[in-house]
């Protein structure tokens, strides 16, 4: 019995699909079904050492919307016609001796102390020295942000399996944006960044022609 969900036309289809959608039908709403099945690919994304950094905040709030579209000037047709927006943060905690990474292993992976603390060891070992985390201020932050991009790709994805669109944003300035959020009391800057932030719903016009390099541009095999 094959394990397969759905061939490999369907999804080479749904990648087809998938464009950077500017401007969303704003009568149109995303069934409640569809969207709770995105946000749970994003939960059930995979991240570094299993550590999900990531919090999904999902604002439906007009408002809310309006006043970080003042300081996103790549969401500024999308954020007021989106059937739903969510902007994503990454934790700033994560370093190997965290009370939260600590927490994560007691409750989430059932580690006892003794294989918390030697995972511990290995964790300071990667972040200090394979991946030199510690170099600069923000190592640590942006190594967080690159785990929330695996869930955000695949809430995308999901998405245009769904049959809906999608628009990511980074064009925003992230030190406003995050005091848009942080005055509500949804971001705890201590804790907290913003990552990334998207939208979601359908789209108004046509998707433009789909541009990238041949595959042999971009594909390399190294064979034995």
């Amino acid at each position: 019995m094959s394990d397969r969900h759905l061939d490999p036309a369907t999804l080479i289809k749904a990648f087809h699909f998938r464009h950077a959608c500017k401007q969303f039908d704003p009568e149109r709403v995303i069934p409640a079904e569809d969207f709770a099945a995105i946000l749970e690919a994003g939960r059930l994304s995979p991240s570094s050492f299993g550590f999900e950094p990531w919090r999904f905040l999902v604002i439906q709030d007009r408002a809310l919307r309006e006043a970080l579209a003042e300081v996103s000037w790549g969401a500024r047709t999308q954020f007021p016609s989106a059937s739903h927006v969510v902007a994503i943060l990454a934790r700033k905690d994560l370093r190997w001796d965290s009370a939260y990474l600590g927490e994560h292993m007691r409750e989430v992976k059932g580690l006892d102390e003794a294989a918390i603390g030697a995972r511990r060891e290995r964790i300071r070992a990667f972040q200090q020295h394979d991946f030199r985390l510690f170099d600069c201020p923000e190592g640590l932050f942006d190594w967080a942000c690159r785990q929330t991009y695996i869930a955000l790709a695949n809430m995308m994805t999901a998405a245009a399996l769904l049959g809906i669109d999608s628009c990511p944003c980074e064009g925003f300035n992230r030190r406003d944006a995050e005091g848009v959020l942080a005055a509500r009391d949804l971001l705890d800057r201590r804790v907290w960044g913003l990552a990334v932030m998207v939208s979601f719903g359908y789209r108004l016009a046509p998707a433009p022609a789909k541009t990238r390099w041949p595959s042999e541009r971009v594909i390399h095999w190294i064979d034995a």
